[in-house]
């Protein structure tokens, strides 16, 4: 069993089915672009691996893409100094690759070749050769914050946006991240300096819930509710 096959509950299922069937009918020509959108903690990569279970249930072929493999290397990403969150807005991912090695490349008139990743975030190394072909009926599935920037949103196809209350959103967080940034209280200053900060540019710069094809309500993952 892998993963991304771990038991949901009901109305997870339920919501995750309607998602998959959605996507299922969308052939726009070339492979089918889904983001996956949401503040820090909301649960996106965990939202991402079980659509992705669902999805190849399906007759089309799924590509999960880590957006671990998109960051920008570590001087780069910690230039503005490690409470910053602007830095994290502007910095933390590469952005402009994922466009052109990614998702211009699975687009309309696109050779479908696209990156698997282009930095190596355990050891700070870039990545060049880590490419594959994608079929023409295929699904992509990225999962990460801030994905609706400037010059992105017109590159995906559906963007799902996971709306959550920030402190159910920042609660996960801190959970999740605790060991790795030094304790539950390490965390919590990290993530209401730099993380949560950073997201409150986004949402207020980017309005990336109206921008979205759908909108699923997620402060209780095991709950969803889709509102649009």
């Amino acid at each position: 069993m892998t993963k991304a096959a771990r038991l949901v509950s009901p109305q997870r299922a339920a919501v995750l089915a309607h998602i998959a069937e959605r996507l299922a009918g969308n052939d726009p020509g070339h492979p089918l672009r889904v983001g996956i959108d949401g503040v820090c903690g909301v649960g996106k990569s965990t939202f991402a691996r079980d659509l992705v279970a669902v999805l190849e249930r399906g007759n089309r072929p799924v590509v999960l893409l880590d957006s671990d493999g998109f960051h920008h290397v570590r001087d780069r990403r910690y230039q503005r100094g490690r409470d910053s969150a602007r830095g994290y807005y502007e910095d933390a991912y590469d952005f402009d690759a994922l466009a052109e090695r990614v998702l211009q490349p699975l687009g309309p008139g696109g050779n479908r070749v696209f990156a698997v990743k282009i930095h190596d975030l355990a050891t700070d190394a870039i990545v060049t050769q880590a490419i594959a072909k994608a079929a023409q009926d295929s699904v992509l599935v990225f999962a990460a914050t801030f994905i609706q920037r400037d010059g992105l949103r017109e590159l995906w196809d559906e963007v799902v946006y996971l709306d959550a209350d920030e402190e159910a959103a920042l609660a996960r967080g801190v959970k999740r991240d605790a060991a790795a940034l030094g304790g539950e209280k390490a965390a919590r200053a990290a993530y209401e300096s730099r993380y949560l900060q950073a997201c409150r540019i986004y949402l207020r710069e980017q309005e990336p819930k109206a921008k979205a094809t759908v909108v699923v309500e997620h402060s209780d993952p095991d709950a969803p509710v889709i509102k649009r």
